[in-house]
């Protein structure tokens, strides 16, 4: 992607992964800095062209491998307002800005949830952001995951982060605790895709996304298990989903996750604890990318946050108390 004034030229190719798929879902795919209604536009207004042949219907189907070329305008319009909203800032240059997300902070605003949002702190605290789609936010974490998130300053940052992003360059770890004590890591490669009946749902569908997840074993107790996992891929919901599809579900998950698995004879302390979780235990721990502007291979980490530090022990003193070589 180039950028001359507010002149841009985007260009991908497709893939197998596309064929069958709508031109316009497949922009979406390829270019996600950008919004579905911004794409759809460029569509409609002749700015989009499959190997030199403008497309302006916005259904057209891809059946081949295809180059896909974008010039436009930008006219960026942003309604959001910036607010004064304290954000953990890990790492920040006139590039980049990485921060630990809470718990409970939305990163974009929507139903529900028209401000007080990460994209309202980032347009107070750097207001030039609004000249960068989606005000520089590359990747998001769900409202209720904690951990590690990098925000691009510009667009040619975000251009280059996105790049990381789809070329699986870009690595992220996460740490969760799954209900179900798992005997050791593995690969979960299941595509995943809107669920076909709970449109706010996701779930692994024959012709969904390509969808990658690796996890391993940190710790096991008698009925849970703490996991480390890496993305291969993004998709909406994917650890959650994959974790769910192979019968391990992350504690506290309200969509996935299910009732809370009480082992016997736990005590009050435990089964307190459990219960009050009252969101997916998942946090994400480790961020690692090529600096948009010097290359450099950078990797920052958080800490996990105190709710699950404190899930952590109790599931220790559980395991103390009924050891799990002695069940």
């Amino acid at each position: 992607m180039t950028l001359s004034d507010n002149l841009i030229n985007l260009e991908a190719e497709t893939g197998p992964e596309h064929f069958g798929l709508r031109l316009d879902q497949v922009l979406a795919d390829l270019f996600p800095e950008f919004s579905r209604s911004k794409l759809k536009i460029w569509i409609q207004e002749g700015n989009v062209t499959l190997n030199g042949d403008v497309i302006t219907v916005p259904r057209h189907k891809i059946q081949m491998e295809e180059v896909i070329c974008v010039t436009a305008e930008m006219d960026v319009q942003v309604t959001s307002e910036a607010q004064d909203i304290d954000l953990d800032i890990v790492y920040e240059d006139e590039h980049i800005l990485v921060i630990n997300k809470p718990a409970d902070l939305v990163v974009h605003p929507g139903a529900g949830n028209p401000s007080g949002t990460i994209l309202n702190a980032l347009l107070n605290h750097v207001p030039d952001i609004d000249k960068v789609p989606r005000a520089g936010i590359v990747h998001r974490l769900d409202k209720d995951t904690t951990g590690l998130m990098v925000v691009a300053k510009t667009l040619q940052a975000q251009t280059h982060l996105v790049d990381q992003l789809q070329h699986r360059v870009m690595s992220r770890e996460y740490e969760a605790v799954a209900i179900g004590t798992m005997v050791a890591g593995g690969i979960v490669d299941a595509a995943i895709g809107r669920h076909p009946t709970k449109r706010t749902h996701m779930a692994v569908r024959e012709f969904g996304k390509p969808a990658v997840t690796h996890y391993r074993v940190k710790e096991k107790f008698r009925a849970h298990t703490h996991v480390r996992l890496k993305l291969e891929t993004g998709r909406t919901h994917q650890i959650r989903v994959h974790m769910a599809y192979i019968k391990h579900p992350l504690v506290g998950d309200p969509v996935y996750g299910g009732r809370p698995r009480l082992p016997k004879g736990a005590s009050e302390s435990f089964i307190n604890t459990l219960r009050g979780f009252q969101r997916q235990a998942l946090h994400a721990a480790q961020l690692s990318l090529f600096h948009p502007e010097t290359d450099e291979w950078m990797t920052w980490k958080a800490p996990l946050p105190e709710d699950m530090v404190n899930l952590l022990s109790e599931l220790r003193e559980d395991t103390k108390a009924f050891p799990i070589d002695e069940l």
